[in-house]
């Protein structure tokens, strides 16, 4: 089983992040293109959220901590 590194975790969230940023609209028209950004955005703060979180562990569990200011 392959060891937890939390900071390449929470790297490979700040890449998804850019990754959505960066990523183009299909030719997609209507609600589904509606739908399609909706997604993007959500992934986005997501994956900024989680890629942007500092870390420890307490109590044998790993804490993230999210800043939302």
């Amino acid at each position: 089983m392959a060891q937890l590194d939390v900071d390449q975790f929470l790297a490979r969230f700040k890449e998804r992040a850019s990754a959505v940023k960066e990523r183009g609209i299909p030719p997609i028209e209507g609600p589904a293109r509606q739908s399609f950004v909706e997604q993007a955005e959500n992934d986005f703060l997501d994956y900024s959220l989680v890629g942007s979180a500092s870390w420890a562990v307490e109590d044998g569990a790993l804490v993230l901590r999210i800043p939302l200011g």
